[in-house]
């Protein structure tokens, strides 16, 4: 068994490591776990190292922070075999450890779990599953023995037992002090507010009396909450008058238990950043999203959240500053409100991977369970930003008990493996039960109306028909269907490069609120369209459109019975600027489609390629007509 050593360093940054006999790398990590000689220790110096090898006839295996290429010896330090020889502790073995096993098992990283549950979802996926309880100090201490670096998938663990670690040299991230922060809601809300992290106004409470004071001072509804173990929608409770406050307190199981309440925060959308934090400080921040909940449960996340820029930019700097408040390195999910008057308050923070982050697996370049494992390992922080214009999480919660329940979801598993960009995630866990997270799908695709579509027709079992109606990606919109002669060639364009359109009548003169409406409809939240480009009949239409519109506007200049459209030429000058409009020639709407194509092929390799192959077969077309000239002659070229 490996027992403790007691040689621990001063004030020297190298982590916990193993002795372990005859290792050739004496800066890299790693573990045997049938030796039964191993001690822990840590490194404080050179001069504590050649002392701790006098003594101890064993090679020292451990990954340094130090930037030394050489041994104390004087021998050249041999590289580390992969990304990292750390072998990763997690407390707990739920579904977020399992997709830690997953991002592990890319890098070849090993990944230990502590769960009390033999068949928890981690456990085969994980490198080792030690049984026993996250939340008992002696498992945990003899489990922190086999690991590299400790870190948590829940925050309900043994955080005295943590610190404990710690003081003997433990490598825990994020630190215990963060946890125990996190742990209680109530310590949380008082420590954001020292660090000037906007909230919603809470206090604390202990009777009836002290109740009925927060409900004078906040008014009605009121939230009351547990400090601890409240998760899920676990540990609230809402008072919506007076005579509410006493079955509240009830609820969440008397004022022994620990509450306190806050004031209701008339928010809009509920929104959560993924922030990463890694050994160094540095920090990277994921795209802004949109939680939806279900009986306080994450339902949806929608990525990015519709909301505006500055919105975001705000949403990301509280976030990052509530993080930088903490100690220690790993990812960390801040929950925010948005509320009417736009302004961002923070909810609570989670110093782990999170429900609001499952989505990272498939639309980011790297994932939130890929980016903690970097952080706590000590590697680089991957890139945060997404890689598809948008993202749906829906989570499979149970919606019934048992056998009834698995038939339930496996009814929405099947109709989700239809649906283009949708993957499944199931965390194999044997019990089924209402409300219990059971799995997600993730969907990304090139816009949130398009995603949103395939949801709609996964949850309401339209898949037939939602694939069988391609979501448009150019609308082609006319005043009057006597400019359509002229418009077809760019719905015939569209049509060869396979390209999802729709040909509308919108009237600038005769339905100008409906024309506003649908050139809003792309940053409106309530239409959800998928149009990435407009293509306008060029009058005050096209002009009207490009003002109201967030997307590329090509104007088609139509010949008229006077001016032969160079009216419509002329008019795209007068446009102010900031209000773009891009134009062709006159009645020439296959250059505008073939324009609209080529401002989509930016961001998708095949259609790309079918613009290349285009312009190959065009040029091959004149070379063979050139070919044909040079060997008829001219004059039977043009009577054949």
């Amino acid at each position: 068994m490996l027992q403790q050593s007691s040689l621990f360093a001063t004030d020297i940054g190298f982590r916990p490591c193993l002795v372990v006999p005859k290792i050739k790398n004496p800066f890299s990590c790693s573990m045997d776990l049938k030796e039964k000689n191993n001690k822990l220790c840590t490194f404080a110096s050179s001069q504590s190292l050649k002392q701790l090898q006098q003594s101890h006839s064993p090679a020292l295996a451990c990954r340094a922070s130090s930037d030394s290429d050489v041994t104390p010896s004087g021998k050249e330090v041999l590289p580390v075999h992969g990304l990292s020889e750390t072998i990763v502790g997690v407390l707990g073995g739920g579904q977020l450890g399992r997709m830690l096993c997953q991002a592990a098992s890319k890098m070849a990283i090993k990944v230990m779990v502590l769960d009390p549950q033999e068949n928890c979802p981690a456990s085969k996926l994980a490198y080792h599953h030690m049984v026993g309880s996250f939340d008992d100090s002696a498992t945990v201490q003899e489990f922190a023995k086999r690991c590299g670096v400790l870190t948590v998938e829940i925050e309900h663990v043994d955080v005295d037992t943590l610190e404990k670690l710690e003081q003997q040299g433990v490598d825990c991230q994020p630190k215990a002090s963060t946890i125990r922060i996190i742990q209680d809601k109530y310590l949380q809300k008082v420590h954001f507010s020292k660090h000037d992290i906007p909230l919603p106004e809470f206090m604390q409470i202990d009777d009836l009396e002290g109740a009925k004071r927060a409900g004078d001072l906040f008014d009605y509804p009121l939230m009351i909450k547990s400090k601890r173990l409240a998760y899920d929608g676990r540990g609230n409770a809402v008072a919506k008058s007076e005579d509410d406050l006493s079955s509240a307190v009830i609820a969440l199981g008397g004022f022994d238990r620990g509450l306190y309440v806050e004031k209701w925060a008339p928010f809009v959308k509920e929104l959560a950043v993924i922030v990463a934090r890694g050994r160094d400080n540095s920090i990277v921040c994921y795209p802004v999203v949109e939680t939806i909940h279900k009986e306080n449960i994450c339902h949806i996340v929608r990525a990015p959240a519709n909301v505006s820029w500055k919105i975001r930019k705000l949403a990301t700097d509280i976030a990052s500053r509530a993080v930088s408040s903490l100690e220690g390195a790993g990812v960390f999910a801040v929950e925010l409100f948005l509320t009417v008057d736009d302004q961002i308050l923070l909810n609570e923070v989670a110093p782990r991977p999170h429900n609001s982050g499952h989505h990272t697996i498939e639309a980011c370049y790297t994932s939130q369970y890929e980016q903690h494992l970097r952080a706590v390992v000590g590697l680089p922080l991957g890139d945060p930003s997404m890689k598809t214009p948008a993202a749906i999480m829906y989570n499979l919660l149970g919606e019934d008990e048992g056998e009834a329940g698995f038939h339930l979801a496996n009814q929405v598993i099947g109709r989700a493996l239809h649906i283009p960009g949708a993957t499944v995630h199931w965390y194999d866990k044997p019990d089924m039960r209402k409300q219990r997270k059971m799995g997600h799908i993730t969907i990304v695709g090139p816009s949130m109306g398009n995603v949103e579509k395939f949801l709609y027709s996964m949850l309401n079992d339209e898949i037939s028909d939602s694939q069988s109606a391609a979501t448009p990606r150019v609308g082609i919109i006319m005043g009057s269907d006597s400019d359509l002669p002229v418009m077809k060639d760019a719905a015939k364009v569209l049509n060869m490069f396979e390209v999802p359109h729709e040909v509308r009548i919108v009237s600038a003169h005769r339905t100008p609120d409906w024309m506003h409406s649908y050139a809003c409809l792309p940053g409106k939240e309530e239409f959800r369209s998928s149009l990435l480009v407009l293509v306008a009949q060029l009058t005050c239409q096209a002009r009207m459109v490009a003002a109201s519109t967030p997307l590329p506007v090509i104007g088609v200049p139509v010949r008229a019975s006077t001016l032969d459209g160079v009216d419509s030429v002329l008019s795209i000058l007068q446009m102010p600027r900031g209000v773009p409009v891009a134009t062709v020639a006159i009645n020439n709407s296959a250059n505008a489609g073939l324009l609209a194509v080529r401002m989509l092929a930016v961001c998708d390799a095949d259609l790309l390629a079918r613009i290349s192959q285009y312009q190959e077969d065009t040029k091959n077309e004149v070379l063979a007509k050139d070919e044909k000239l040079q060997k008829v002659g001219w004059e039977f070229y043009l009577n054949s």
